[in-house]
Parts: C-alpha cells; structure tokens; sequence
C-alpha cells in the first residue's frame, strides 16, 4: 500500500498529492491486529467516521450512514458506470487510442503528482501508451486504480460531466452534490489580486453548489483550449487552510448511498449486460489477481484519500454465492491518522469478509 505524500512547498505549507492506496489480499498478509485497530479506531471517533455494509442484501452495520461526508477521489465511480454505459451503447469505443498529451492537460502536480506518475510508470512498464497513444479504457482504469485525477478530468470530458451527472438519478442517489471537474476546482482557490485569504474563504462559502460548479468546469475548458492557463495557477497561494476547503468542497455523498451503487453492480442490475464487461474491466480490476480469482466470482472497489479524508467502497461476490458490500468514509482526519487507517484497512477487509467471529463483532 502507497502512503500519502506530502510535500513542503517554498512558503513551507504541505501540498497534498493523493495517492494509489490498493492492498491485496494474501493469506500471508493477514494481520488481526491491524484489523483490530481499524475497528477499534471507528468506534473511538465516531464523530469522524460513517459506516454502512451489508450481506446478502441485509444491513449487518450502521453507523452515521445517511451523513453528507468529502468523497475525495471516489465519486470516479459514477464516471466509471458512465463509460460502461457508454460503451455498452456502442457511442463510444473503449479501445480506441487518445493521446496522452490530450490527458495531461488536466494535469496539475499539486494534486496529481504521485497518483499520475504512477500510472504513467504502470502504463509504461505494461506497454501500454504506443507513441504517445493509449487507449480509452487503460486512462479509466489509471483513474479507478492510481486515482489519477486527470485521468478522471479526461474521462467525464469525454462523456459529458451531465451525462456522468445524471448517473447520480440512475441509482436514484437522493443524497449527491454535484459532479465537477477535479483540476478545475482548483483555480477557484486562487487569491485575486488586492485580495486576501479571508476574503477568498468568506466568497467561496457563499457560493451556490450551481456557481461553484460552473466556475470549476470554465476553469476546465480553459485547461482544456489554452495551454498557457494551467501556468496561472500559483501553489503558494494553495495554504494549507485552502486545501482543507477545497477537499471539504469535492463531491460529497453517504455511505449508504454508496452501498446503493455497490449493490447494483454486485448484483448485476440496472446497468445493461454489456455494461458489466467494462465494468470487469475498471472497477474490477482486483480480480485480475490469481488470489481474487480463488476466492471471488467478482471483486470490485474504490478508494480515495487526502490528509484529511479517506474514503473506501467495496463490494464482493464469493464463490459460495454470498455477497457482501462495505462503504466507510472519514473526514477531519489528520494526515498521521490517514496514514495509519490505509495501512490497517486491508487487514479489517479482509477480515470482515472471511473471519465470522470478527465479522459479528463488527456491530455500531
């Protein structure tokens, strides 16, 4: 698992890069005691965590789940359910090649830098990207594995940020803000000249969810149609206190609501059949490992993580046909307590799936 990395910048602020944090499961890696301590620290920061997973359809633990909560990077998931549409539609074609170049426009290191270097490393090392092309499905799968937010800017550009949006009344989601562009947002947190911080902060809480939208997405067509605009954005403005917002202000939604999606796509419902071919494809991709293929018919997830938020959704099939979903999200975090939680988190996964005495103590 990938840590978060924080880097000091001249003004001596830490910008945030959010980073790949996948665990495989091994039978070798199986440590209770990291299990124990991801438990143990929902139950003492309640205030702080939302909890919602089902089996077979069934609540088996709740905790603040109908609580508005950041998603950092795992709203994807809606756009990841679009490209399936899509595709399964035939109004796109998930193979063809895009340039690169064309991705990177969206590219912004304060954000993106660990998350879409890996990728990019990943692509390379996989004969992925051909003389400066790749293809559709592998900048979605950089979006759902690496959380590459570029790729993510790329990807609902390519499809429409309404029609991702409408997915939100698809799963009949009635707890959702808006979906808008990643990169784009960042520019609103820009201090205009004869400005100050405090003056930012106090305009930016009054906007709309309307407003806040539109600005993000004018600030994507200008990453988009001019290749100077991204060089306007200045990090030293970005303090640690803008940071905060920004991440507050990223789409939110609820654990339950979460588990809604993770039910429709573990089930096989809604989405057309073809749909599920991609969705094999990109939000599946754990069970390209020899180990998920052992002991899942399909594995599929989403994560994402900040210094102060971490947010996860999984849901599962096993071979014996029991199906099981799990949404927790965390906000107000310290960027040591993230670190600590993505490292526990694959041990509680795992054990909540496998370990029926652990499973059953696993109750709020």
């Amino acid at each position: 698992m990938f840590p978060i990395r924080l880097f000091s910048s001249k003004a001596g602020y830490l910008v945030f890069l959010l980073v790949f944090s996948f665990g495989y499961f091994s039978e070798a890696q199986i440590k209770p005691a990291d299990a124990d301590s991801f438990f143990n620290f929902i139950n003492a920061n309640r205030t702080r965590a939302s909890v919602y997973i089902t089996i077979n359809d069934t609540v088996h633990a709740r905790l603040n789940e109908t609580k508005l909560m950041p998603l950092a990077g795992t709203s994807k998931l809606l756009a990841a359910v679009e490209l399936a549409q899509q595709s399964a539609h035939e109004m796109i074609n998930e193979n063809q090649y895009v340039a690169l170049s064309d991705v990177e426009k969206f590219y912004l290191p304060y954000i993106d830098s660990a998350t879409h270097q890996a990728w990019k490393t990943y692509a390379e090392k996989n004969n992925l990207i051909k003389n400066g092309m790749v293809k559709l499905v592998e900048v979605a799968r950089g979006m759902m594995m690496f959380n590459s937010y570029a790729n993510a800017d790329y990807i609902m550009d390519i499809l429409g940020f309404d029609n991702v949006k409408d997915n939100i009344a698809l799963f009949k989601l009635k707890q959702h803000t808006a979906i808008f562009p990643y990169a784009g947002s960042m520019f609103s947190y820009q201090i205009p000249r004869k400005s100050s911080e405090a003056k930012l902060i106090k305009a930016l809480s009054k906007y709309s969810d309307k407003k806040y939208s539109m600005e993000a997405y004018y600030n994507h067509l200008d990453l988009k149609e001019d290749s100077t605009f991204k060089e306007s954005f200045n990090p030293e403005q970005f303090t640690p206190t803008l940071q905060k917002m920004w991440t507050d202000n990223l789409p939110k939604s609820t654990t339950k609501e979460y588990i809604e999606i993770a039910q429709t796509l573990n089930n096989r419902q809604v989405l057309e059949e073809d749909a599920f071919f991609t969705i094999s494809e990109v939000v599946e991709f754990p069970m390209e490992t020899p180990s998920y293929q052992r002991r899942f018919k399909h594995y599929g997830e989403k994560g994402s993580s900040s210094p102060y938020v971490l947010t996860h959704v999984f849901y599962c099939t096993l071979k014996d046909g029991t199906r099981l979903e799990s949404a927790i999200f965390f906000n107000d975090l310290s960027p040591a307590e993230v670190k600590k939680l993505e490292g526990w988190q694959p041990s509680f996964n795992e054990q909540l799936i496998f370990d029926p005495v652990f499973r059953n103590k696993v109750r709020f």
